[in-house]
């Protein structure tokens, strides 16, 4: 019992301040800065209720439904923030290109700051590094970034890095966004190290992963959800503050604040949320580096000592859980551990146990 409460305590936390918190400070905002006009209005007065209950009720209650709905939401918000849901193709091409573009560009950035560096150092550098760093200093995309650059101390560029890694590695894997590719960097993560899809084996790897490994990854996605749900909030309070300037008795100054503001947060919290995503990034990675071992146990596989075969054994098992059973069906036999970990142990019994020192 002590264990499904702390369970259901957990879930609810994160929905409390991942999407019901944000919610009640939006729904606040337009209690005070919004309402007063849209009540006024003649569909309000002909829809809404003459006893409303108090602001603080009103507050919690909208709170609790809108988070809910939202929460509920999720995923559609998200793919839509991501680049995936209701973007015409030629704009996530041209996105898709542009962020390609812009991942490279980082790169050469940050090679151009260790090859000058060494260079400025007195640090040797060998013949292929040199004829490098001086296509680099001759490359007209790094023209603009190279004397700020080369003047970068070592926190500036480890936040150079920092925004690089906020890519996929893999440019095919490349999304329309810069949440897109935040969120994508984890998600191919698994898939690009071991040829683990922890899209498709989530479910298992959650299910065997160490508790604080489940608690860091639940923390770091409210952390995201928080902003986005900020970000979607704004968006509406915006919407319905531009709205209400068509009343007939509209309070003006209020309204165009309020819809200013929220517009101007807007891209903030969208920032923010990108930046979240480090703390979601690392705990994925550290599912995937301590669940496999377990994973491999719980799914009767012998984990093998080679990355190499690692790579075709994790192949095989997401090709099982994705494809009927057919004739590559087998390909895990290689893998089978020799002993089941959930079958009793049965070789101390019978009579020949009876026999043994």
């Amino acid at each position: 019992m002590g264990d499904i409460a702390k369970g259901a305590f957990s879930g609810a936390w994160a929905l409390l301040v991942g999407w019901i918190l944000p919610t009640a400070v939006n729904l606040g905002v337009f209690l005070v800065a919004v309402w007063p006009t849209v009540r006024t209005t003649r569909l309000a007065a002909g829809t809404v209720p003459a006893g409303l209950p108090s602001t603080s009720l009103l507050l919690l209650t909208g709170a609790v439904v809108l988070g809910l709905v939202l929460f509920a939401l999720r995923t559609p918000l998200y793919r839509l923030l991501e680049g995936y849901l209701l973007w015409p193709s030629w704009l996530t091409a041209r996105r898709c290109a542009h962020h390609i573009h812009a991942k490279h560009l980082l790169k050469k950035r940050r090679s151009l700051i260790l090859l000058a560096n060494r260079d400025r150092d007195g640090e040797p550098l060998t013949e292929a590094e040199t004829d490098r760093l001086a296509a680099l200093r001759a490359d007209p995309d790094l023209q603009r970034h190279r004397g700020a650059d080369e003047r970068r101390g070592r926190v500036q560029r480890a936040l150079l890095g920092e925004q690089l890694r906020r890519y996929p590695v893999d440019d095919r894997q490349i999304t329309p966004t810069r949440l897109g590719n935040a969120i994508r960097r984890f998600e191919e993560y698994g898939h690009d190290r071991f040829r683990l899809d922890t899209q498709v084996l989530w479910d298992e790897l959650t299910a065997v992963a160490p508790d604080p490994v489940r608690r860091q990854i639940e923390a770091a996605n409210t952390h995201v959800d928080f902003f986005i749900a900020l970000l979607y909030g704004h968006l509406l309070v915006a919407a319905t503050a531009l709205a209400a300037l068509t009343a007939a008795a509209a309070r003006v100054a209020p309204l165009l604040v309020t819809a200013l503001v929220a517009l101007l947060l807007t891209p903030v919290w969208y920032r923010c949320a990108v930046a979240a995503t480090d703390g979601w990034a690392s705990s994925v990675r550290a599912l995937v580096n301590t669940g496999r071992k377990p994973l491999a146990d719980a799914l009767g596989l012998a984990l093998p000592t080679s990355v190499e075969d690692e790579r075709r054994m994790w192949t095989a098992v997401t090709r099982q859980s994705l494809r009927p059973f057919g004739d590559r069906s087998d390909a895990l036999d290689a893998f089978r551990s020799s002993t089941d970990p959930a079958s009793p142990d049965t070789s101390a019994t019978g009579p020949e146990a009876a026999q043994s020192p």
